[in-house]
């Protein structure tokens, strides 16, 4: 009994695709026809997304992640069509060719096909016909949208403050909050201390997300709060700027303003006029300091980023996005001199704490666990499967003796795995002299700052900084 995956998707475009459950229905149906197990951890969903780019399906992503694996978990993924798998001939080919590549057939349970010439063409037919149709219906939704703006009539969702009553917006309980935004901007609050404000009060975006500076700013962006549509006719929208170009249209809309346009108009002007000042832009800041990207705040978990010039130092992303309520502000100077003292201390006393939750890297070799894992999943489906009356008694006896065997196979390699990983696992006196050889390159007058950091990482999971006890803590690699 072979393992396979199921893929099943639908998109917001068509009303006559099978419903989720129903494509899984049928797969499962068919996978008990054709000797098939689909384990539930094996079943990818995708609701509401197109076929048309593979690499905005986060499912499929994992999917195709999974069947690259080297002891790969499935040997077929099962679709209701194959417009489910891709609507994009050249994708479809390029993941077909891979997965085949990696032993992994991709069935569509509702257009059978055989492994004949003819059988390969019918498929490459299909695939055009897929493509096709995608192209068109997106030439339709792109006349019907214009034609609806052209009516003043709205074409997304609501923006933060809005509900949709109706073919119109209305204004809700939020739109307070909106006032008050750009009623504190004016009133001289900067965007991060706002976001902050909110974030503290408990209020949250659409998505449910803690409130950022850069939703901040597109909220005092937006034209829709002066009771205009923004549409662009190539589907690409300029979120910075507000006013109407050859390709993005303001069109007044027929729901109710939530801000009055002089007040709108006034933020505009202070918002160019702050973008204006700005001593610098991001692309001057340096891209390489000694603890680029190692260093992690101790309250939210972000990395911390280089914050300023004039003194340069580091900060909290989220904090410097309004939406971690600590500052975790250090000097990089004192940062560096703090780490520097910090392993010679660990050199000291031959202590080098390993790093909590060490994630297993790509290519460290198989994950055993999860295989074994898999395995047993596979044990009590065919349990389910004789208590069911699918298989005999007879037929129920073979395959636990193959799966068994195979789970003991499995045991045996992680064990003589494990005692590979132990032997090449760094004793202390082995780390203690790495540590030493880091310290001499770090120190040095001549090592570049990314020689530096490349150093540190080859010992160093990540650095936390504990704004409380301003101290560092080290977490070691080995």
């Amino acid at each position: 009994m072979r393992n396979a995956a199921a893929y099943v998707r639908v998109s917001t475009e068509r009303q006559d695709e099978y419903s989720l459950d129903s494509q899984l229905k049928l797969i499962r149906d068919y996978a008990a026809a054709h000797d098939m197990i689909v384990p539930d951890e094996f079943v990818f969903v995708e609701d509401g997304v197109s076929g048309r780019y593979a690499k905005r399906r986060r499912a499929f992503q994992n999917m195709i992640a999974l069947a690259k694996e080297k002891e790969r978990p499935f040997d077929a993924i099962l679709v209701w069509k194959f417009s489910r798998f891709a609507r994009n001939q050249e994708e479809s080919i390029f993941y077909k060719s891979m997965l085949g590549r990696a032993g992994v057939d991709v069935v569509s349970i509702s257009e059978p096909l055989d492994d004949s010439p003819f059988g390969s063409l019918i498929e490459r037919i299909i695939e055009w016909m897929d493509e096709f149709y995608s192209i068109r219906l997106s030439g339709e939704v792109k006349r019907g949208m214009n034609e609806k703006i052209s009516r003043s009539e709205i074409v997304t969702v609501p923006s933060f403050g809005y509900d949709v009553q109706g073919k119109s917006y209305v204004p809700n309980e939020h739109a307070e909050t909106v006032r008050r935004i750009f009623r504190d901007y004016l009133a001289g609050k900067g965007i991060v201390s706002i976001a902050r404000e909110l974030a503290d009060e408990g209020v949250r975006t659409r998505r449910g997300s803690i409130p950022s500076n850069r939703w901040i700013r597109y909220i005092l962006r937006n034209p829709v709060y002066i009771g205009k549509i923004r549409w662009s006719t190539d589907g690409k929208i300029d979120y910075v700027h507000c006013e109407e170009t050859d390709k993005a249209l303001l069109i007044d809309g027929n729901f109710p303003p939530i801000i009055d346009e002089e007040t709108f108009q006034a933020v505009q002007t202070k918002l160019e006029r702050r973008a204006s000042a700005l001593p610098y832009t991001r692309h001057d800041q340096p891209v390489e300091w000694m603890l680029k990207g190692l260093v992690r705040c101790s309250s939210c978990g972000s990395t911390l980023i280089y914050s300023n010039l004039a003194c340069p130092s580091m900060q909290c992303y989220k904090y410097a996005h309004g939406s971690c309520s600590v500052s975790h502000s250090l000097s990089i100077a004192k940062a560096n001199k703090i780490t520097i003292a910090a392993l010679e201390s660990c050199v000291a006393s031959n202590n080098f704490p390993l790093a909590p939750q060490v994630v297993k890297k790509a290519g460290d070799g198989p994950d055993y666990d999860h295989l074994i894992a898999v395995e047993r999943l596979k044990l009590r489906r065919v349990l389910e499967a004789y208590e069911a009356g699918i298989d005999t008694l007879e037929e129920y006896a073979r395959k636990k003796a193959r799966l068994n065997s195979g789970i003991e196979e499995l045991l045996a390699r992680k064990e003589e795995a494990e005692k590979a990983t132990a032997s090449k696992t760094l004793k202390p006196e082995e780390m203690r002299k790495k540590v030493r050889e880091v310290l001499d390159i770090i120190k040095s007058a001549d090592a570049t700052e990314e020689e530096k950091n490349a150093a540190l990482r080859t010992i160093l999971s990540h650095i936390v900084y504990e704004k409380a006890a301003s101290r560092l803590s080290l977490f070691f690699i080995y």
